[in-house]
């Protein structure tokens, strides 16, 4: 069997850290992020094909700055330092660093030296995202500049004969234009790869991964229905079939019809042991009175957890709680150094005391794409893999202000319009994630003959491939059009509908 070839990301803390690793995987090259403190001994025992300095938010020079060994420049291993990374290359080689006197942000025409391998098939210039306070102000001995724009006088650099390489820009983000081929010209031409790595790769080294480290030992999957915790539930189920019980929290927060077709789709199709909970009263009672979104998400996590151990003390002796939790899931919840957005119900939410031996989140590494890549290698049925993202919280947090049963059924009635008429126009496809909000407004209108003071429904549809950013999407207005119609005709208490037409950043994909 071929070995397996590995880019090793060290982490400097840098907000695109995870998608630098999904820019390698992109490029068939299986990579790793591990901490800046990483010792040499096992950088060495990992026997990476190439290594990459991530960004981070410090400034090298500064007393705790984070720095890893600096013997990592001896161990004949090409590197490429992005951002941060290109700033401790130069400061621990005996170049300068300093402040710079206009900040950097955005994106910036650069100025490239297309002969570097870094920039072979580019031309002279580039459109590149740059985010940075403090520059290069001198290169290393035996490097030279291989870019710069006109405020930022050494924006890459590279010494050639040692294979290391600087950028002060992203490559990884979707503002530097063909970013991933910088990323590519470093993993096959200075790095020597051959791409040997695939999605199937990750199926069977996490099935072998789970096999050995679960054994025979009881396994319990949290399990949504969404595609993220469908995937996670039938790659535990292929790795140790009938020890994996999956129990579904019908917690009453869910879309129209979705706990139906979830029983149906794991007991028919998979023949997976499912355990179908209904909790809506249990959920409804504890989130009387809730408005704050925090609150919600928290109540809801505890919630969850306490519905499980529930159901494991009838089922026996459970070993391992498994979750669909995924990157953004991550990111978004502040673990780390990442600033706190929001906190999902499975990351930021689960309760200090869990009634297992561990937490097994097997697809915590990937993105939302590289999910769906997952379930197809799993055989699950395309029309559920690519069935439209939902949060572990539900309609919880598509419902501004406190959640009752009525509320929840205005807007599963919405919600299921909105998305039948997205499908009727062929739309699915191309939006990435669409969804209807039961926002707290409610607003006079004119029905019949009659005054009407009913609640506004809030649309909201994103184009986004790994929903770190995330465009709104241009639906045609003849659909939107449709949409609305039907919503203040066919549902009972609302009387205006409108479309959310604001980007990530600055606004999050979910309301709440």
């Amino acid at each position: 069997m071929e070995e397996k070839e590995l880019i090793l990301i060290i982490d400097f803390y840098g907000q695109y850290n995870q998608l630098i690793a999904r820019r390698v995987r992109e490029c068939n090259v299986y990579s790793e992020i591990v901490p800046y403190k990483i010792s040499i001994e096992e950088i060495k025992k990992k026997k990476p094909k190439g290594i990459i300095f991530t960004g981070g938010p410090a400034s090298v020079y500064a007393e705790n700055a984070p720095k890893c060994d600096k013997e990592i420049f001896n161990l004949g291993i090409p590197i490429l330092g992005i951002c941060y990374g290109m700033q401790f290359m130069t400061d621990t080689l005996g170049g300068k660093v300093q402040k710079a006197e206009k900040r950097e942000y955005g994106e910036i025409v650069v100025n490239i030296d297309n002969t570097s391998k870094l920039f072979d098939g580019f031309g002279k210039e580039n459109v590149c995202l740059m985010s940075h306070t403090d520059f290069v102000q001198k290169v290393p001995h035996g490097f030279k500049v291989i870019g710069n724009t006109n405020n930022c006088p050494i924006a890459a650099m590279e010494n050639e004969e040692k294979n290391f390489y600087g950028i002060q820009f992203h490559p990884e983000v979707n503002n530097t234009i063909d970013g991933t081929k910088i990323i590519n010209n470093f993993l096959f031409k200075v790095c020597k790869c051959k791409g040997n790595w695939k999605m199937s790769s990750f199926v069977k080294e996490q099935v072998e991964y789970l096999k050995d480290k679960i054994g025979e030992k009881k396994v319990l999957c949290a399990l949504s229905g969404g595609v993220d915790s469908s995937v996670a539930a039938v790659l535990l189920h292929k790795a140790i079939g009938k020890n994996l019980t999956c129990i579904f929290v019908d917690h009453g927060l869910l879309r129209k019809n979705e706990g139906d077709e979830v029983e149906q789709i794991f007991k028919k199709q998979f023949d997976i042991n499912l355990i179908r909970v209904d909790a809506e009263e249990q959920f409804l009672e504890k989130l009387k009175g809730v408005t704050d979104p925090e609150a919600k998400r928290k109540i809801i996590g505890e919630e969850f957890i306490r519905v499980f151990e529930k159901e494991a003390k009838k089922i026996g002796a459970v070993d391992y709680l498994v979750q669909g939790t995924i990157y953004p899931d991550v990111i978004e919840s502040g673990l780390g150094e990442s600033a706190k957005i929001k906190s999902h119900h499975n990351v930021g939410g689960l309760p200090d005391c869990v009634d297992f031996k561990e937490i097994i989140e097997p697809l915590r590494d990937l993105f939302k794409d590289e999910v769906r890549k997952t379930g197809l290698e799993l055989d699950i049925p395309e029309n559920l893999v690519y069935r439209q993202p939902f949060p572990g919280p539900g309609l919880a947090i598509r419902i501004i202000g406190e959640i009752t049963k009525e509320k929840l059924e205005i807007l599963r009635d919405a919600d299921y319009i909105f998305r039948e008429e997205v499908k009727n126009a062929g739309l699915e496809k191309e939006l990435n994630q669409y969804f209807a909000v039961l926002t707290n407004i409610r607003s006079v209108g004119v029905m019949g003959d009659g005054r009407t003071y009913d609640y506004t429904i809030a649309l909201r549809s994103v184009k986004t491939t790994d929903f770190m950013t995330a465009t709104w999407s241009k639906i045609p207005y003849e659909v939107l059009e449709k949409v609305s119609s039907r919503i203040v005709n066919e549902v009972n208490h609302v009387n205006r509908v409108v479309y959310d037409i604001t980007s990530k950043p600055p606004a999050t994909i979910e309301w709440e």
